[in-house]
């Protein structure tokens, strides 16, 4: 009879990889609030380049998102995992030691070179039966929320300790951390079971590309990672000029706004999780996404800390909802048979879109001030609610 919960094995494994990546996760994200916040301690900085600072480890996961998950079907997940590990670890020891832009930039460009986050999760999928694999993503898209949630906390209070370099540092011993849960928790890599040829390998992108459930995904996680992404190009300054804070001491503001998104997220999540209402879900969480932005526009020419802060807030209530959403509703929606390769274009486009928001931020920012930045992200959320509706419609017809 067959076990209808996790067998103690795949406990193990879900849990293990789901902190593997977790950790990686907090590394390369809890530079993100207070980056900004540094920009003159750096020879060369510009808003551009600071832009292309925060943003550039998507391009380089989105690069090598598929050919990390080929190379593991091809020669196991561990070893590449260990790989991403340590590519990692070394772009963080790099953005540690650079007095430049340029050197952080290509820190945090290696650091985006250990793309593992597909390889995680095919590494799931390889682990789990079938009738337990859709809730072993979910664990993982939770997993992810609450490492960013996190990161953002961790981000801005041990500047106040250890400042940049410290969390450059700190990332490296995580990425340390990460390879002994890999070496001592993660289960063997099985012998690589995909053998098939590349032809037959464009067919299954071509597949995953013109899918209309899947492009609707792909299309809103690079959105939604475009939005986040420039905000943080503008929001800690706007928050340390409306609030008098130093720029060390912006964890106070941080930390109690990103704790109460994540507790109001669980409700939506939950009602998410049911198939039949997961797009009304992504939809809700969509629009708040909106109406923060138009209020941290409001907040920004009005310079009122009550409504910036308030309406951070709200971007992540709905952030974090659609960053656990979006993940497990894709896999399920992908045949077993792609489950890698579909998982791929979602983390590609994913990073993707961090790259996008980065750099087009940044030359907002540089032109029009955070009041151009807040507008550009909602127009981009915007057009990813209207692009969804629009292919929802034409999949029903």
């Amino acid at each position: 009879m067959q076990q209808e919960g996790f067998t103690k094995f795949e406990r193990k494994s879900v849990v293990s990889l789901a902190a593997v990546l977790a950790l990686r996760l907090i590394g390369l994200f809890m530079i993100l609030p207070v980056l900004a916040l540094h920009a003159d301690d750096f020879i060369g900085s510009t808003p551009i380049l600071i832009g292309i600072a925060l943003g550039i480890y998507g391009l380089t996961q989105a690069l090598l998102q598929v050919p990390f998950g080929a190379a593991s079907d091809r020669w196991g997940r561990k070893p590449i995992l260990v790989l991403g590990l340590v590519i990692f670890a070394m772009g963080s020891v790099i953005a540690a030691e650079s007095t430049t832009i340029y050197g952080v930039i290509a820190g945090r460009a290696l650091q985006g070179g250990g793309a593992i986050a597909a390889v995680v999760l095919a590494f799931v999928g390889d682990l789990t039966r079938e009738a337990q694999r859709t809730k072993a993503m979910a664990i993982i898209g939770v997993s992810i929320g609450t490492a960013f949630t996190l990161a953002l906390i961790l981000g801005p209070s041990l500047n106040y300790v250890a400042g940049l370099r410290g969390l450059f540092w700190l990332a490296a011993v995580m990425a340390i951390v990460g390879l002994i849960l890999v070496w001592k928790a993660v289960p063997p890599s099985s012998a690589p079971s995909n053998t098939d040829s590349n032809d037959h390998l464009f067919t299954n992108l071509k597949t995953a590309l013109s899918n209309r459930k899947l492009f609707r995904l792909y299309s809103g996680t690079l959105a939604l990672h475009a939005a986040m992404t420039s905000l943080f190009l503008a929001f800690p300054i706007e928050l340390v000029e409306a609030s008098g804070l130093a720029r060390t001491s912006t964890w106070k503001v941080y930390a109690p706004v990103f704790l109460l998104s994540f507790v109001m997220m669980i409700p939506l999540i939950r009602i998410g999780s049911k198939k039949e209402r997961s797009r009304p879900v992504m939809l809700c969480a969509a629009s708040l996404i909106v109406i923060a932005l138009i209020g941290l526009v409001a907040g920004s020419q009005s310079s009122s800390l009550a409504l910036l802060i308030c309406s951070l807030w709200l971007f992540f209530v709905g952030f974090n909802t659609l960053e656990a959403i979006f993940p497990s509703t894709t896999v399920s929606a992908a045949d077993s048979g792609m489950r890698g390769m579909v998982m791929g274009v979602f983390n590609t486009c994913t990073f993707s879109g961090a790259f996008i928001g980065g750099v087009v931020g940044g030359f907002t920012y540089g032109g029009f001030g955070a009041t151009g930045v807040f507008l550009v992200a909602g127009i981009v959320i915007l057009l990813w609610i209207f692009t969804d509706c629009i292919v929802s419609a034409r999949s029903r017809h």
